[in-house]
């Protein structure tokens, strides 16, 4: 079970290389993301919207683990 809020501070903190998307399981995304940095920085600032409001979840399927 992955934490939305380690994902969301990982999405602030180093998601410009990917390390969001790493860490929720998609690896071919988080390769892309490191490789472009972030998009030029367009893909950090969608990747943290989208894990902010939970449109952007593990890629396994699974919810969030509950607090």
């Amino acid at each position: 079970m992955k934490d939305k809020t380690t994902a969301l501070l990982l999405s602030i903190f180093l998601g410009g290389f990917g390390v969001d998307r790493f860490y929720l399981g998609y690896t071919g995304l988080g390769i892309l993301k490191l490789i472009t940095c972030g998009g030029c920085g367009i893909w950090f600032w969608i990747d943290l919207i989208m894990i902010a409001t939970g449109k952007l979840g593990p890629a396994d399927g699974s919810a969030y683990a509950q607090k």
